[in-house]
């Protein structure tokens, strides 16, 4: 809460590179809060109150304070999308708390949240403010009609029912803590060296990961021998199902699959070389004996010219 509020003073003394900064500490602090209330076995009804009015400040009224006080200063439409996004927040924060009480949910959905989360939504609000702090100088993105309409849209998906992924049910394997650990460490380095090209190109990963989480959402809702098994066991039931990571399998060429149809392989003779085997089919015999005899009526090898002055 002391974080979000820091950023509207940062933004009102002009500082908004420093306002972006301290929203960005207040989403890794609300990922951290949690666990360490649960570690510490500090969890309580009243813990659980004062998390949501501080994701209310922090990613609801303080990003929506910057946005306003950067591009729509004495806007009227500004101050309305100032004020639609400020409510979707909320909106999203209070079905959020109404989704954990509810038992009847399967047991894939705690992997996933409903709609975009709160700090994300109040990150990815500021994309066009960090971009044109990265770039130096003001461009379409940075319009107020595009900054106004963007703003909305995040609204849009803080309260739509989207499926996105939670982090808090992804469990690292014993064999990937080291290169983990590497990760973690680079992608420090480029936070304090870029943190606006680091900020920004997470932002526009997270968004792209959407149509996945999607796609796993509908393939889960759809195998219900998925829900309850390790992560090894579920990938083995997408192979089962002709499926990987929710894609459809590749298609074969009608062409080849009708060939082989009609002239399958026998004792693995190649069908470009050497005799060619005749259909096991009776009905498709006689279709292809039709077919050579309608060739040779005519003195004409399949797929061959006529030759001039020949017998056949």
């Amino acid at each position: 809460m002391c974080a979000g509020l820091s950023a509207v003073q940062f933004t009102l003394s002009g500082n908004l590179a420093a306002a972006i900064a301290a929203i960005a500490v207040a989403a890794v602090l609300d990922s951290l809060d949690g666990r360490i209330a649960r570690l510490l076995d500090a969890t309580s009804k009243m813990g659980a109150e004062l998390d949501s009015l501080a994701d209310a400040i922090s990613f609801g009224v303080a990003p929506a304070l910057v946005l306003y006080i950067w591009k729509f200063d004495g806007n009227r439409v500004g101050w309305v999308v100032a004020l639609v996004f400020a409510v979707c927040i909320i909106l999203r924060l209070a079905r959020f708390n109404t989704l954990l009480d509810d038992t009847e949910q399967p047991p894939y959905a705690k992997e996933f949240f409903v709609g975009v989360p709160a700090p994300a939504g109040g990150l990815l609000a500021l994309l066009p403010l960090i971009l044109t702090i990265q770039v130096g100088h003001d461009g379409w993105w940075s319009a107020e009609p595009v900054v106004g309409v963007w703003t909305v849209a995040i609204g849009a998906l803080l309260i739509s029912r989207i499926p996105t992924l939670s982090v808090k049910t992804f469990k690292v394997p014993a064999r990937m803590v080291a290169p983990l650990l590497v990760l973690v460490g680079l992608l420090a380095a480029a936070v304090i060296t870029y943190p606006m090209i680091a900020l920004a190109a997470f932002l526009v990963i997270y968004l792209l990961h959407v149509p996945y989480a999607v796609r796993r959402n509908h393939w889960l809702a759809n195998h219900p021998e998925a829900w309850d098994v390790p992560p090894r066991e579920r990938r083995a039931i997408r192979r089962a199902h002709g499926r990987r990571l929710g894609l459809r399998p590749p298609i074969r060429k009608v062409a080849g699959a009708a060939r082989r149809a009609v002239w399958p392989r026998r004792g693995g003779d190649d069908q470009r070389g050497g005799s060619r085997p005749m259909p096991a089919d009776p009905t498709r015999l006689r279709r292809a004996v039709a077919r050579g005899r309608g060739w040779r009526r005519t003195g004409l090898r399949r797929n061959q010219p006529r030759q001039p002055g020949s017998d056949q």
